[in-house]
């Protein structure tokens, strides 16, 4: 009755810009085509770039205790929602935690998100840092890449505002984004493991020999993520067709009360 579940194709943001297209913008029609009593509104769902689940309800009531069900959940020490990624390149361990402070830092005209290796307790007091966690678990591996389960702890913070002003595919995520705006591809890179087709954060992950280490955010640009020839024909991609490969994030799971 109240609750209604969509799988988001990767793209496609859930409050866009005027004139975009976007799933608040759908929301009528779909509201209309299924004959439902009540307007729908967001409960949970993933950022623009992910694909996967977006839960819907059609009751303000139903919406807040569900909100407050997965605010309880992450201080029980529980993980009620779920990712799966494919990573270029395999985790050295097989699971585990992944700790990271988290901050917007300026690039160019735009800002991002990057870890912090020491915060400081006034920056973390101010919320200008955020302490981020998330369990992950790989589940397969092949040709150099892995299926991963990805589990975020922490839980959704509306960032502070950048120093400079974001692009208009960053700016006021939803209520309903991810625990911290870009959280799991940066923990990713901190693994050495980008997600497949994360265009903006796998540059911080250098290889020497065939060996990945990290790079600093200001020695790495965005750009298209650079994948060898032997997993482009796997992908049937040429390297021009790079840039539009999605990235492989998708929210799988969400445990409900």
């Amino acid at each position: 009755g109240a609750l209604l579940a969509l799988s988001k194709p990767p793209g496609l943001p859930i409050v866009g810009r005027p004139g975009e297209l976007s799933l608040a913008v759908l929301l009528p029609a779909l509201r209309r085509r299924l004959g439902l009593p009540a307007e729908l509104h967001v409960v949970k769902a993933p950022s623009r770039e992910c694909s996967g689940l977006v839960l819907l309800s059609g009751c303000h009531h139903a919406t807040e205790q569900l909100q407050q069900f997965f605010a309880d959940a992450r201080r029980r020490g529980q993980y009620p929602v779920t990712y799966r990624t494919i990573t270029v390149g395999v985790p050295a361990e097989a699971e585990g935690e992944i700790r990271a402070a988290l901050c917007w830092q300026g690039q160019g005209d735009a800002a991002t998100v990057v870890p912090v290796p020491a915060p400081g307790r006034r920056s973390l007091a101010r919320k200008e840092v955020k302490s981020t966690l998330t369990r992950y678990r790989v589940l397969g591996a092949a040709g150099g890449c892995a299926l991963v389960q990805l589990q975020p702890r922490t839980g959704e913070w509306p960032p502070a505002p950048p120093p400079l002003p974001l692009t208009p595919a960053r700016s006021h995520p939803p209520r309903a984004s991810p625990a911290f705006p870009e959280q799991l591809p940066v923990h990713l890179t901190l693994l050495l493991c980008p997600a497949l087709g994360d265009h903006e954060h796998s540059s911080r992950v250098g290889r020497v020999l065939g060996v990945p280490f990290l790079l600093p955010p200001e020695a790495a640009p965005t750009r298209t993520q650079v994948l060898d020839e032997e997993l482009l024909c796997r992908l049937g991609l040429s390297p021009w067709q790079l840039r539009h490969l999605p990235l492989h994030l998708h929210l799988q799971q969400l445990v409900l009360p």
